[in-house]
Protein backbone atom coordinates (compact mmCIF):
# COMPACT_ATOMS: atom_id res chain seq x y z
CA UNK A 1 0.00 0.00 0.00
CA UNK A 2 0.64 3.57 -0.38
CA UNK A 3 3.37 2.98 -3.87
CA UNK A 4 2.21 5.42 -6.31
CA UNK A 5 2.13 2.95 -9.33
CA UNK A 6 -0.66 -0.20 -8.86
CA UNK A 7 0.77 -3.39 -7.79
CA UNK A 8 -0.84 -6.43 -9.32
CA UNK A 9 -1.05 -10.43 -8.61
CA UNK A 10 -1.62 -12.92 -10.88
CA UNK A 11 -4.25 -10.17 -12.52
CA UNK A 12 -5.65 -8.10 -9.68
CA UNK A 13 -4.28 -5.19 -8.05
CA UNK A 14 -3.06 -6.07 -4.13
CA UNK A 15 -2.35 -2.41 -3.09
CA UNK A 16 -6.20 -0.53 -3.03
CA UNK A 17 -5.59 1.36 -0.06
CA UNK A 18 -4.10 4.83 -0.94
CA UNK A 19 -2.40 7.62 1.04
CA UNK A 20 -5.27 9.52 0.72
CA UNK A 21 -3.63 12.01 3.48
CA UNK A 22 -1.43 13.57 0.41
CA UNK A 23 -4.84 14.89 -1.54
CA UNK A 24 -6.62 17.53 -1.03
CA UNK A 25 -9.50 16.86 1.25
CA UNK A 26 -11.86 18.02 -1.09
CA UNK A 27 -10.21 15.51 -3.43
CA UNK A 28 -11.24 12.90 -0.94
CA UNK A 29 -14.76 10.63 -0.49
CA UNK A 30 -16.50 9.87 2.07
CA UNK A 31 -15.70 5.71 0.87
CA UNK A 32 -12.16 6.54 1.28
CA UNK A 33 -12.08 7.65 4.15
CA UNK A 34 -14.24 4.99 5.34
CA UNK A 35 -12.02 2.45 3.79
CA UNK A 36 -8.58 4.16 5.11
CA UNK A 37 -10.23 4.20 8.72
CA UNK A 38 -10.77 0.33 8.79
CA UNK A 39 -7.51 -0.37 7.33
CA UNK A 40 -5.58 1.90 10.22
CA UNK A 41 -7.13 1.53 13.30
CA UNK A 42 -8.85 -2.44 12.10
CA UNK A 43 -12.64 -0.69 13.25
CA UNK A 44 -15.93 -1.05 11.58
CA UNK A 45 -17.14 1.94 13.68
CA UNK A 46 -17.21 4.96 11.94
CA UNK A 47 -14.87 7.69 14.25
CA UNK A 48 -16.19 10.27 15.96
CA UNK A 49 -14.06 12.90 14.72
CA UNK A 50 -11.70 13.33 11.73
CA UNK A 51 -8.98 16.07 11.23
CA UNK A 52 -7.40 16.42 7.76
CA UNK A 53 -5.01 19.07 6.95
CA UNK A 54 -2.05 20.23 5.60
CA UNK A 55 0.60 22.96 6.73
CA UNK A 56 3.37 24.24 5.96
CA UNK A 57 5.15 26.58 8.23
CA UNK A 58 6.84 26.32 11.06
CA UNK A 59 6.98 22.18 9.54
CA UNK A 60 5.72 20.62 6.32
CA UNK A 61 2.85 18.62 7.54
CA UNK A 62 0.30 16.12 5.71
CA UNK A 63 -1.82 14.73 8.11
CA UNK A 64 -4.97 12.28 8.69
CA UNK A 65 -6.13 11.97 12.61
CA UNK A 66 -8.94 10.13 13.50
CA UNK A 67 -10.75 9.37 17.07
CA UNK A 68 -12.32 5.92 17.44
CA UNK A 69 -15.62 5.45 18.45
CA UNK A 70 -15.09 4.31 21.74
CA UNK A 71 -12.08 4.11 24.06
CA UNK A 72 -10.25 1.34 24.18
CA UNK A 73 -8.52 2.01 27.94
CA UNK A 74 -10.35 1.54 31.12
CA UNK A 75 -9.61 2.97 34.00
CA UNK A 76 -6.71 0.89 36.29
CA UNK A 77 -6.09 -1.10 32.99
CA UNK A 78 -3.10 -1.77 30.80
CA UNK A 79 -2.65 1.86 28.78
CA UNK A 80 -3.10 1.81 25.05
CA UNK A 81 -0.33 3.16 23.04
CA UNK A 82 0.25 6.09 20.48
CA UNK A 83 -1.01 4.49 16.79
CA UNK A 84 -0.11 7.33 14.99
CA UNK A 85 2.24 5.94 12.20
CA UNK A 86 4.94 8.67 11.07
CA UNK A 87 5.95 9.17 7.35
CA UNK A 88 8.40 10.80 5.13
CA UNK A 89 6.87 11.31 1.96
CA UNK A 90 4.99 8.59 2.46
CA UNK A 91 7.84 6.23 3.19
CA UNK A 92 7.57 4.67 6.92
CA UNK A 93 9.72 5.78 9.05
CA UNK A 94 8.32 4.48 12.62
CA UNK A 95 4.63 3.17 13.50
CA UNK A 96 4.42 4.11 16.92
CA UNK A 97 6.49 7.13 17.24
CA UNK A 98 7.24 8.49 20.93
CA UNK A 99 6.90 11.68 21.64
CA UNK A 100 4.76 12.44 18.40
CA UNK A 101 2.07 13.16 20.63
CA UNK A 102 1.55 14.05 24.28
CA UNK A 103 0.57 10.62 26.36
CA UNK A 104 -3.16 12.34 27.14
CA UNK A 105 -3.59 12.14 23.20
CA UNK A 106 -2.94 8.36 22.52
CA UNK A 107 -6.42 7.43 21.91
CA UNK A 108 -6.06 9.20 18.68
CA UNK A 109 -5.38 6.94 15.25
CA UNK A 110 -3.71 8.08 12.04
CA UNK A 111 -1.19 9.12 9.52
CA UNK A 112 1.20 11.89 9.90
CA UNK A 113 3.81 12.56 7.12
CA UNK A 114 6.23 15.45 6.98
CA UNK A 115 8.53 16.04 3.84
CA UNK A 116 11.42 17.59 6.57
CA UNK A 117 12.36 14.41 8.57
CA UNK A 118 15.34 13.38 6.87
CA UNK A 119 14.78 9.66 5.80
CA UNK A 120 17.96 8.56 7.39
CA UNK A 121 17.15 9.61 10.78
CA UNK A 122 17.40 6.90 14.04
CA UNK A 123 14.37 6.66 15.95
CA UNK A 124 16.17 7.60 19.02
CA UNK A 125 17.88 11.11 17.02
CA UNK A 126 14.35 11.91 15.98
CA UNK A 127 12.67 11.16 19.12
CA UNK A 128 15.23 14.00 20.58
CA UNK A 129 15.41 15.98 17.68
CA UNK A 130 13.94 19.95 17.63
CA UNK A 131 12.19 18.88 14.56
CA UNK A 132 10.32 16.45 16.47
CA UNK A 133 9.00 18.91 19.25
CA UNK A 134 7.90 21.58 16.27
CA UNK A 135 5.76 18.52 15.19
CA UNK A 136 4.76 17.84 17.79
CA UNK A 137 3.52 20.79 19.28
CA UNK A 138 1.49 21.76 15.57
CA UNK A 139 -0.05 18.56 15.66
CA UNK A 140 -1.13 19.58 19.17
CA UNK A 141 -2.15 23.09 18.39
CA UNK A 142 -4.24 22.26 15.22
CA UNK A 143 -5.88 18.84 17.21
CA UNK A 144 -6.87 21.07 20.21
CA UNK A 145 -8.10 24.14 17.62
CA UNK A 146 -10.07 21.36 15.83
CA UNK A 147 -11.74 19.65 18.84
CA UNK A 148 -13.08 23.64 19.94
CA UNK A 149 -14.17 24.01 16.72
CA UNK A 150 -16.18 21.08 16.79
CA UNK A 151 -17.35 21.61 20.27
CA UNK A 152 -18.53 24.89 18.83
CA UNK A 153 -20.29 23.38 16.18
CA UNK A 154 -22.54 20.57 17.40
CA UNK A 155 -22.55 20.44 21.25
CA UNK A 156 -24.16 17.42 21.21
CA UNK A 157 -21.65 15.24 19.40
CA UNK A 158 -18.80 16.96 21.33
CA UNK A 159 -20.62 15.34 24.43
CA UNK A 160 -20.89 12.37 23.05
CA UNK A 161 -16.83 12.41 22.55
CA UNK A 162 -16.68 13.90 25.71
CA UNK A 163 -18.40 11.27 27.89
CA UNK A 164 -15.76 8.66 26.11
CA UNK A 165 -12.99 10.58 26.68
CA UNK A 166 -13.15 12.54 29.59
CA UNK A 167 -10.46 11.27 31.57
CA UNK A 168 -7.69 11.73 28.42
CA UNK A 169 -8.25 15.28 28.72
CA UNK A 170 -8.00 15.66 32.22
CA UNK A 171 -4.74 13.94 32.38
CA UNK A 172 -3.88 16.05 29.97
CA UNK A 173 -4.86 19.30 32.29
CA UNK A 174 -2.68 17.92 35.42
CA UNK A 175 0.40 16.72 33.27
CA UNK A 176 0.28 19.08 29.95
CA UNK A 177 1.04 22.49 31.02
CA UNK A 178 2.18 23.89 27.65
CA UNK A 179 -1.43 23.08 26.47
CA UNK A 180 -3.65 23.53 30.04
CA UNK A 181 -5.30 26.57 29.01
CA UNK A 182 -7.01 25.06 25.76
CA UNK A 183 -7.75 21.97 27.63
CA UNK A 184 -9.32 24.02 30.22
CA UNK A 185 -11.80 25.14 27.51
CA UNK A 186 -12.80 21.58 26.47
CA UNK A 187 -13.96 20.11 29.72
CA UNK A 188 -17.59 19.91 31.01
CA UNK A 189 -19.07 19.94 34.30
CA UNK A 190 -22.67 19.38 35.61
CA UNK A 191 -24.09 22.46 37.31
CA UNK A 192 -26.24 23.97 39.62
CA UNK A 193 -27.50 26.08 36.44
CA UNK A 194 -27.79 23.52 34.09
CA UNK A 195 -30.73 20.89 34.25
CA UNK A 196 -29.79 17.52 35.27
CA UNK A 197 -27.54 15.22 33.04
CA UNK A 198 -26.49 18.16 31.33
CA UNK A 199 -22.43 19.55 30.96
CA UNK A 200 -21.65 23.23 30.97
CA UNK A 201 -18.44 24.76 29.94
CA UNK A 202 -16.30 26.74 31.97
CA UNK A 203 -16.20 29.84 29.28
CA UNK A 204 -20.39 29.49 29.48
CA UNK A 205 -20.20 29.58 33.43
CA UNK A 206 -17.82 32.94 33.20
CA UNK A 207 -20.80 34.28 30.76
CA UNK A 208 -23.41 33.86 33.74
CA UNK A 209 -21.76 35.37 36.53
CA UNK A 210 -23.79 37.86 37.90
CA UNK A 211 -22.43 41.03 39.21
CA UNK A 212 -20.18 40.42 42.40
CA UNK A 213 -19.28 37.20 41.99
CA UNK A 214 -15.74 36.82 41.58
CA UNK A 215 -14.28 33.34 41.75
CA UNK A 216 -15.82 29.89 39.63
CA UNK A 217 -17.45 27.44 42.27
CA UNK A 218 -17.10 23.93 42.12
CA UNK A 219 -18.52 21.29 44.79
CA UNK A 220 -17.13 17.32 44.85
CA UNK A 221 -19.88 14.89 45.48
CA UNK A 222 -21.07 11.49 44.59
CA UNK A 223 -23.76 12.89 42.08
CA UNK A 224 -26.10 15.81 41.90
CA UNK A 225 -28.84 15.11 44.45
CA UNK A 226 -25.61 14.79 46.70
CA UNK A 227 -24.40 18.41 45.95
CA UNK A 228 -27.53 19.99 46.32
CA UNK A 229 -28.03 18.63 49.59
CA UNK A 230 -24.66 19.62 50.79
CA UNK A 231 -24.53 22.05 53.51
CA UNK A 232 -21.57 23.77 51.27
CA UNK A 233 -24.03 24.32 48.56
CA UNK A 234 -26.28 26.35 51.19
CA UNK A 235 -24.50 29.31 50.57
CA UNK A 236 -24.84 29.52 47.24
CA UNK A 237 -28.13 28.63 47.27
CA UNK A 238 -28.76 31.88 48.96
CA UNK A 239 -26.24 34.25 47.19
CA UNK A 240 -27.60 32.79 43.06
CA UNK A 241 -23.96 31.40 42.90
CA UNK A 242 -23.85 29.26 40.26
CA UNK A 243 -21.60 26.34 41.39
CA UNK A 244 -20.25 22.98 38.81
CA UNK A 245 -20.71 19.79 40.09
CA UNK A 246 -17.65 17.10 39.92
CA UNK A 247 -18.32 13.52 41.14
CA UNK A 248 -14.57 12.14 40.37
CA UNK A 249 -11.94 12.81 43.14
CA UNK A 250 -9.50 13.35 39.98
CA UNK A 251 -11.29 16.23 39.18
CA UNK A 252 -10.65 18.37 42.47
CA UNK A 253 -6.71 17.96 41.30
CA UNK A 254 -7.81 19.44 37.90
CA UNK A 255 -9.32 22.12 39.47
CA UNK A 256 -6.18 22.73 41.77
CA UNK A 257 -4.46 22.63 39.03
CA UNK A 258 -6.14 25.21 36.50
CA UNK A 259 -6.48 27.17 39.78
CA UNK A 260 -8.00 29.76 36.75
CA UNK A 261 -10.17 30.01 33.86
CA UNK A 262 -10.14 33.54 32.05
CA UNK A 263 -8.56 35.52 34.74
CA UNK A 264 -11.21 34.30 37.36
CA UNK A 265 -10.29 32.01 40.61
CA UNK A 266 -11.48 28.59 40.70
CA UNK A 267 -12.26 28.02 44.68
CA UNK A 268 -13.54 24.70 46.30
CA UNK A 269 -16.96 25.27 47.70
CA UNK A 270 -16.05 24.55 51.16
CA UNK A 271 -12.87 26.89 50.63
CA UNK A 272 -15.02 29.91 49.76
CA UNK A 273 -15.53 32.48 51.99
CA UNK A 274 -18.91 33.91 51.44
CA UNK A 275 -21.66 34.59 53.91
CA UNK A 276 -25.29 34.69 53.60
CA UNK A 277 -26.83 37.86 52.80
CA UNK A 278 -29.24 39.10 55.24
CA UNK A 279 -30.13 36.15 57.32
CA UNK A 280 -33.09 36.33 59.64
CA UNK A 281 -32.11 36.71 63.20
CA UNK A 282 -35.57 36.09 64.64
CA UNK A 283 -35.29 33.05 66.96
CA UNK A 284 -31.33 32.86 66.51
CA UNK A 285 -28.75 32.83 69.39
CA UNK A 286 -27.07 36.54 69.66
CA UNK A 287 -23.31 37.07 69.22
CA UNK A 288 -22.49 35.85 72.63
CA UNK A 289 -24.45 33.23 72.85
CA UNK A 290 -22.99 31.79 69.98
CA UNK A 291 -19.27 32.33 70.88
CA UNK A 292 -20.46 31.05 74.57
CA UNK A 293 -21.20 27.87 72.57
CA UNK A 294 -18.75 27.86 70.28
CA UNK A 295 -16.37 27.63 73.07
CA UNK A 296 -17.91 24.89 75.47
CA UNK A 297 -18.08 22.82 71.76
CA UNK A 298 -14.10 23.34 71.72
CA UNK A 299 -14.31 21.81 75.26
CA UNK A 300 -16.28 18.99 74.91
CA UNK A 301 -15.16 17.88 71.15
CA UNK A 302 -11.60 18.25 72.28
CA UNK A 303 -8.83 17.58 69.27
CA UNK A 304 -11.87 16.38 67.22
CA UNK A 305 -12.50 19.59 66.05
CA UNK A 306 -9.36 22.35 65.12
CA UNK A 307 -11.59 25.30 66.02
CA UNK A 308 -15.26 26.08 66.43
CA UNK A 309 -16.44 29.19 64.99
CA UNK A 310 -20.38 30.70 64.50
CA UNK A 311 -21.16 30.25 60.75
CA UNK A 312 -22.70 33.34 58.03
CA UNK A 313 -23.09 30.72 55.60
CA UNK A 314 -25.19 27.70 56.76
CA UNK A 315 -28.73 27.94 56.12
CA UNK A 316 -30.45 24.52 56.18
CA UNK A 317 -27.46 22.67 58.17
CA UNK A 318 -27.08 22.76 61.91
CA UNK A 319 -23.36 22.71 61.48
CA UNK A 320 -20.23 21.91 58.83
CA UNK A 321 -17.27 20.76 58.83
CA UNK A 322 -14.33 22.93 57.36
CA UNK A 323 -10.74 21.63 55.92
CA UNK A 324 -8.11 24.06 57.97
CA UNK A 325 -5.77 23.57 55.42
CA UNK A 326 -5.53 26.36 52.97
CA UNK A 327 -5.88 24.23 50.03
CA UNK A 328 -5.84 20.88 50.64
CA UNK A 329 -9.36 19.09 50.71
CA UNK A 330 -10.47 15.87 52.82
CA UNK A 331 -11.18 14.08 49.25
CA UNK A 332 -7.69 15.25 47.93
CA UNK A 333 -6.10 13.85 50.63
CA UNK A 334 -7.67 10.46 50.90
CA UNK A 335 -7.25 10.01 46.85
CA UNK A 336 -3.41 10.58 47.19
CA UNK A 337 -3.32 8.46 50.65
CA UNK A 338 -4.75 5.67 48.34
CA UNK A 339 -1.88 6.13 45.68
CA UNK A 340 0.37 5.81 48.55
CA UNK A 341 1.69 9.50 48.62
CA UNK A 342 0.84 10.08 52.29
CA UNK A 343 3.62 12.50 51.87
CA UNK A 344 2.17 14.39 49.56
CA UNK A 345 -0.98 13.88 51.41
CA UNK A 346 0.14 15.69 54.86
CA UNK A 347 -1.65 14.97 58.03
CA UNK A 348 -5.25 14.42 58.39
CA UNK A 349 -5.97 17.78 60.92
CA UNK A 350 -8.75 18.35 62.71
CA UNK A 351 -10.94 19.86 60.86
CA UNK A 352 -12.70 23.49 61.97
CA UNK A 353 -16.35 23.23 62.81
CA UNK A 354 -18.82 25.78 61.97
CA UNK A 355 -22.61 25.96 63.98
CA UNK A 356 -25.75 28.02 62.82
CA UNK A 357 -26.93 30.20 65.34
CA UNK A 358 -30.23 30.29 63.58
CA UNK A 359 -30.75 26.81 63.32
CA UNK A 360 -33.28 25.45 65.89
CA UNK A 361 -30.96 22.55 67.51
CA UNK A 362 -28.41 24.88 67.88
CA UNK A 363 -30.55 27.19 70.10
CA UNK A 364 -31.86 24.17 71.61
CA UNK A 365 -28.59 22.88 72.07
CA UNK A 366 -27.23 26.12 74.17
CA UNK A 367 -30.08 25.36 76.75
CA UNK A 368 -29.98 21.68 76.91
CA UNK A 369 -25.59 22.17 77.65
CA UNK A 370 -26.80 24.62 81.15
CA UNK A 371 -29.90 21.63 81.61
CA UNK A 372 -28.17 18.38 81.15
CA UNK A 373 -24.74 18.76 80.15
CA UNK A 374 -24.51 14.55 79.23
CA UNK A 375 -27.42 14.39 76.86
CA UNK A 376 -25.99 18.07 75.43
CA UNK A 377 -22.22 16.23 75.14
CA UNK A 378 -23.89 13.17 73.15
CA UNK A 379 -25.29 15.74 70.90
CA UNK A 380 -22.63 18.00 70.60
CA UNK A 381 -20.28 14.70 69.20
CA UNK A 382 -23.36 13.46 66.83
CA UNK A 383 -23.36 16.52 65.29
CA UNK A 384 -19.56 17.20 64.89
CA UNK A 385 -20.08 13.15 63.01
CA UNK A 386 -22.40 14.32 61.16
CA UNK A 387 -20.56 17.46 60.21
CA UNK A 388 -17.68 14.92 59.10
CA UNK A 389 -19.81 12.21 57.67
CA UNK A 390 -21.27 15.06 55.02
CA UNK A 391 -17.15 15.72 54.61
CA UNK A 392 -16.54 12.50 53.53
CA UNK A 393 -14.19 12.37 56.49
CA UNK A 394 -16.44 9.79 58.54
CA UNK A 395 -14.86 6.53 57.88
CA UNK A 396 -15.67 4.19 60.36
CA UNK A 397 -19.60 5.13 61.52
CA UNK A 398 -19.84 2.77 64.39
CA UNK A 399 -19.43 4.95 67.03
CA UNK A 400 -22.20 7.28 65.14
CA UNK A 401 -24.58 5.00 65.43
CA UNK A 402 -24.60 3.57 68.42
CA UNK A 403 -24.54 7.29 69.97
CA UNK A 404 -27.46 7.62 67.57
CA UNK A 405 -29.27 4.54 69.33
CA UNK A 406 -28.71 6.01 72.53
CA UNK A 407 -29.96 9.49 71.95
CA UNK A 408 -33.25 7.43 70.41
CA UNK A 409 -33.44 6.17 73.66
CA UNK A 410 -33.49 9.41 75.46
CA UNK A 411 -36.28 10.68 73.11
CA UNK A 412 -38.71 7.82 72.99
CA UNK A 413 -37.84 7.78 76.81
CA UNK A 414 -39.23 10.87 77.22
Amino acid sequence: NFVAFPLELDGKRVNTVQAIWARSKNEVKEEEYKEFYEYLAHDNEAPKYRLHFTADAPIAIQALLFVPSRSLEMPGMVRQESEVHLYCRKVLIDAKPKGLLPEWLRFVRGVVDSEDLPLNVSRERMQDSDLMRKLSKALTNRFLKHLAEEADKDAAAYDGFYSEYHRFLKEGVLSDWENQAALAKLVRYESSATEAGKKTSMADYVKRMPEGQKDIYYLLAKDRAAAEASPYFEVFRARKFEVLFVDDPIDEFVMDRLREFDSKSITAAEKAELDVEEASKEGALSDDEATSLAGWLKLTLGEAVHEVRSSKRLVDSPVVALDSDKYMTASMRRTLKSMGRDAMAGEDAAPDLEINPRHPVIVKLNQLRQNDAALAGLVAEQLNDQARLASGRLEDPRAMLQRMNALLSKVVGA
